[in-house]
């Protein structure tokens, strides 16, 4: 039983820094994403999935409906895999999010936001927890966070248990694709989940979020060209 974690191909957002966390935001795809999908649909070709999931957002299902060799395979859309909500940050500049979240912390809602961080990671990871009662290979696609708090959790979290979950996560690349079979995401799921409990209790032990000297050292980076923002830290 495996499931297939896949983020969403490029739109002009990407290209620009900027952040969507509304699905009601009309953003396809831009044309390099669109002809990268195009080029990925033979890898995924031998994967013959059952059942596709997305998230509610257009360039999750754009991404999806190009990828598929059967066009008329229906696609199981679950809400829960939707991209943290901006708040009055929707549309700007990733930098403009970024900062003001190194300030208040993961915790916080952002203004006009009906969810901080943190809490969006935690739907998110419910919602790919949903996958697991669909037929297997299934493939869902999803947006940045999501995949990148993933490949957070595998490549550092397991070599160094107890580490700090970061504010800030080294982005999983547009059409990134993990393989993971059922016994190991539940695994993954439920370790994430335990961090993010442990945070939270000792944030609010601590009667607040207080940075930490990496989140801005990553920060600073953000001003730098934009090849390094982009292979860093935007989510669109």
């Amino acid at each position: 039983m495996t499931t297939y974690l896949l983020r969403h191909s490029s739109t002009h957002y990407s290209a620009a820094h900027r952040v969507n966390g509304d699905p009601t935001v009309d953003l396809p795809l831009d044309p390099a994403g669109r002809a990268a999908c195009r080029t990925s649909s033979k890898a995924l070709a031998a994967v013959q999935p059952k059942i596709w999931l997305t998230s509610a957002f257009a360039r999750t299902s754009e991404t999806a409906r190009l990828l598929m060799a059967d066009p008329d395979q229906p696609i199981r859309v679950e809400p829960a895999l939707n991209e943290v909500d901006y708040g009055q940050f929707e549309g700007g500049l990733f930098t403009e999010y970024a900062r003001w979240l190194v300030a208040a912390g993961p915790w916080e809602r952002p203004p006009g936001a009906a969810e901080s961080q943190r809490v969006a990671i935690r739907r998110m990871l419910a919602g790919l927890r949903s996958a697991l009662q669909l037929p297997s290979p299934r493939i869902v696609v999803a947006h940045g966070l999501l995949a990148s708090v993933l490949r957070w959790h595998r490549q550092t979290w397991r070599n160094a248990p107890g580490r700090a979950m970061p504010i800030f996560f080294n982005e999983a690349p547009c059409l990134y694709l993990v393989r993971i079979d059922d016994g190991e995401l539940e695994d993954l799921i439920s370790s994430l989940l335990e961090v993010l409990h442990a945070e939270e209790q000792e944030s609010a032990a601590a009667g607040g979020w207080s940075s930490r000297p990496e989140d801005h050292r990553t920060l600073a980076t953000f001003d730098g060209p934009s090849v390094q923002l982009e292979e860093t830290n935007s989510h669109a």
